[in-house]
C-alpha cells in the first residue's frame, strides 16, 4: 500500500487539496497520514498553549472525518509549530512514498518564505507535490460554523438551529468553542465536560463537528477562534437577557463589532425551553 503523507493547515478543506486527495484514493491501495503544525494566531491572543493545540486538532478531526465519509482511509497527528521539524518527524516515523503540501499562494505564505518545499526536498529525495489553495479566491469546499456556547452548549434549541443550518446547501462543518470558566481548580475539566457533551450530541444528530476549549472571557475565546479558523459565520448561544453574563457584557455586540462574517444569537432558556435567533447583521 502507498503511504502518502499530506502536510497542510489553515488551507486544509480547499478544493484544489481535496482533488488531490480523491485522485490519488481513486487509484487505490493508498493511505493517507494527515500532519496539521501548530499555529499560533499572529496577534498573539492565545493564553493558553493548550488551545494552540487544540485548534489544530480540531483540524485534524475535521479532515480525517470528511475523508471518511468518502471511504478514504487517513490518519492524522498535531505537528511540530515548525512545518519542517512537524513534516521531518512524520518522515521519519512513517517512511512516506510520497509528500503532498498544501500552502497559500507566495504573497500569504508563511511557509514558502522559509523555502518549506525547496527545504523537504533536498532533505528527503521524495516526490513532494505542492498545491496551493488560495482561499480568498476558491473558498472552502464546506460551510463552516463558529459555535460559542457554555451553559446552554448542549440545550435543545441550539442543537435544532444547527441542524436547520446544516440541511441547507453544501456540506457543513461546525467548530465548538466551550470558554474555560474562570477560577476554581474544576474550571477546564467542567468546561471540557461540557464540550465533550456537546460534541456527542451533535454527532448523535449527524453533524460534522469538533471543538476545543477557549481563553475564559467569551470574547477573547471568540476572537482567537476567529484568526485561527476560517469560517462563515459565528452562532453565539446564551441564557435569556439578564441571566446571561454574556448579555450583560454585550457579547454579541462586540463580536459583529469585531468580525465581517455573520454572528447569529441563539438564546436557549433552560427553564421555559423557548429560543429566539436574532437574524444576522
Amino acid at each position: 500500500m502507498k503511504d502518502v503523507l499530506v502536510i497542510a493547515n489553515r488551507t486544509l478543506g480547499g478544493a484544489k487539496l481535496l482533488e488531490a486527495v480523491r485522485a490519488r484514493a481513486a487509484g487505490g491501495d493508498v493511505r493517507f497520514r494527515l500532519v496539521v503544525p501548530m499555529t499560533k494566531p499572529s496577534a498573539g491572543l492565545v493564553i493558553y498553549d493548550e488551545a494552540v493545540r487544540e485548534a489544530a486538532q480540531v483540524r485534524v478531526d475535521l479532515a480525517l472525518s470528511a475523508v471518511a465519509a468518502e471511504g478514504i482511509e487517513a490518519s492524522g497527528e498535531v505537528g511540530d509549530p515548525d512545518p519542517f521539524s512537524a513534516a521531518m518527524d512524520a518522515i521519519a516515523l512513517r517512511r512516506p512514498d510520497e509528500i503532498v503540501v498544501s500552502t497559500h499562494p507566495a504573497t500569504a505564505s508563511g511557509w514558502l518564505r522559509r523555502d518549506l518545499i525547496e527545504r523537504l526536498q533536498s532533505a528527503t529525495g521524495l516526490p513532494i507535490e505542492h498545491i496551493v489553495v488560495d482561499l480568498a479566491q476558491e473558498g472552502l469546499a464546506f460551510k463552516v460554523t463558529l459555535v460559542v456556547a457554555n451553559k446552554t452548549s448542549s440545550g435543545e434549541e441550539l442543537i435544532a438551529h444547527l441542524k436547520d443550518k446544516a440541511s441547507h446547501g453544501k456540506p457543513h462543518l461546525f467548530i465548538a468553542v466551550i470558554p474555560q470558566v474562570d477560577g476554581g481548580g474544576h474550571a477546564p475539566r467542567e468546561a471540557r465536560a461540557r464540550l465533550a457533551k456537546m460534541l456527542d450530541r451533535l454527532h448523535a444528530a449527524g453533524l460534522l463537528s469538533s471543538g476545543m476549549i477557549g481563553d475564559p472571557d467569551p470574547y477573547t475565546a471568540t476572537l482567537n477562534a476567529l484568526e485561527l479558523f476560517s469560517v462563515d459565520d459565528v452562532v453565539i448561544s446564551t441564557l435569556p437577557g439578564e441571566r446571561s453574563g454574556w448579555m450583560r457584557s454585550n457579547l454579541i455586540e462586540r463580536v459583529r463589532g469585531a468580525t465581517p462574517v455573520p454572528v447569529e444569537h441563539v438564546v436557549v432558556d433552560t427553564q421555559a425551553a423557548t429560543t429566539t435567533a436574532a437574524p444576522a447583521v
